[in-house]
């Protein structure tokens, strides 16, 4: 589809890369994959080799040291290949708060051997079952005690678990009726899973292959050199990997509504029905030429949240409109590859069910549509909390 003819070299030679990739892991590669519930090993191992999961990785630690918008293009282009992203981009947004508030030691430590992907960092635990999108409602405690700190606490839906070697954890230092903001007191830390124990996953199985787990911490010690950043001070720690988290969704979501407009396109061009094909009629066309406008648009926001984030400017409102925009364009897509391919759209061979699915994981996650309405109406209309 759409590409800006401006693009750099570099951003054209990321999707050239992920596209020959994606070649050699097709349609019935993660038909399979999604049949079984089995993790990608073998697409994961080939992307790792490129380089590209360390792409925000400072080149001094091994890394490609790319942008914001580098990387988005890298899970857009899996996306839009027909591929799931899903498996790999914690890998890009986790860096957030290690990269701008982690020690030198931690990044000496363990940033090197990320870029290589000789360790993953792939599971990123906040959200709690009685807290949900209120995260500064969690209850998961960790207790300073000497040099260590004690986790005690439950998480749920967080993904990757079982393929991720480092976890980071938000969890409350200071009990909520002593701080005087309910965002005070949380704190970041970063579990090496392969030196702990205590920490027991439960799957749960989900209309989306994505290895999705309830966590529980009971008596977890951990390094007190675990911390990222400021004790105290993790919510807005973790802001930063959560507006990189908002950017790079919207690019996967951006990769799906591509793919489903491809498809559809060729499908409504090919597909004669009472001697004419399906795609002259307008009440086929047009559906499909909104979604790939609102799509393009949705793009656009993409592109200002990524630029900003990378000049070190603030980008809430506009990495949380480019997750809005993009999750709603691509859900728009997704509806009318479904219509339009009628009862083979339902059947597993043409893959549009499977992609339907995991495109509609977003209008949820990482964040609701209504939480980003929310917080727009609040922090960037100035109107009263509404919740």
């Amino acid at each position: 589809m759409t590409i800006d003819l401006f693009e750099s070299d570099l951003r054209k030679d990321l999707r050239s890369a992920v596209d020959r990739i994606c070649a050699d892991y097709p349609d019935d590669y993660w038909r399979s994959i999604d049949r079984d519930r089995l993790y990608p090993e073998k697409f994961v191992e080939a992307l790792t080799e490129t380089g590209c999961l360390g792409a925000l990785v400072p080149e001094e630690f091994g890394g490609l040291g790319l942008g914001m918008g580098d990387a988005s293009v890298i899970l857009e282009q899996i996306n839009a290949n027909g591929a799931n992203a899903g498996p790999v981009h914690a890998q890009l947004y986790t860096m957030g708060a290690l990269l701008r508030h982690g020690t030198d030691e931690q990044k000496r430590k363990y940033l090197p051997d990320i870029a290589s992907g000789d360790i993953r960092l792939q599971a990123f635990a906040i959200t709690e079952p009685t807290a949900g999108s209120d995260t500064t409602n969690i209850s998961t405690r960790a207790v300073r005690d000497g040099d260590s700190y004690v986790i005690n606490g439950q998480k749920v839906f967080i993904s990757r678990v079982q393929h991720s070697d480092l976890m980071l954890v938000l969890a409350r230092t200071t009990p909520k009726e002593e701080v005087k903001k309910k965002s005070d007191g949380l704190s970041v830390f970063l579990l090496d899973m392969r030196e702990l124990e205590g920490i027991t996953a439960r799957p749960i199985r989900t209309m989306v292959n994505h290895e999705t787990n309830e966590l529980f911490f009971d008596n977890v010690r951990v390094p007190a050199s675990s911390l990222v950043g400021e004790e105290g001070q993790g919510f807005k720690h973790v802001l930063d990997g959560m507006n990189a988290e908002r950017i790079l969704v919207a690019a996967e979501c951006i990769g799906d509504g591509r793919w489903f407009i491809d498809r559809t396109t060729k499908y409504v061009r090919e597909r004669v029905v009472f001697g004419r094909p399906i795609g002259a009629n307008q009440g086929v066309q047009f559906p499909i030429a909104r979604a790939h406008i609102n799509l393009e648009s949705a793009d656009l926001m993409r592109w200002r949240a990524s630029d900003l984030f990378d000049a070190g400017l603030p980008c809430g409102a506009e990495a949380n409109m480019a997750k809005l925009l993009a999750s709603e364009a691509s859900w728009e897509a997704a509806n009318a590859a479904l219509q339009f391919h009628g009862g083979y759209g339902m059947t597993e061979e043409y893959d549009i069910e499977r992609k339907f699915r995991e495109t509609r994981l977003y209008q949820i996650a990482p964040i609701s549509t209504n939480m980003i309405l929310s917080y727009v109406g609040q922090h960037v209309l100035e109107m009263p909390r509404s919740f």
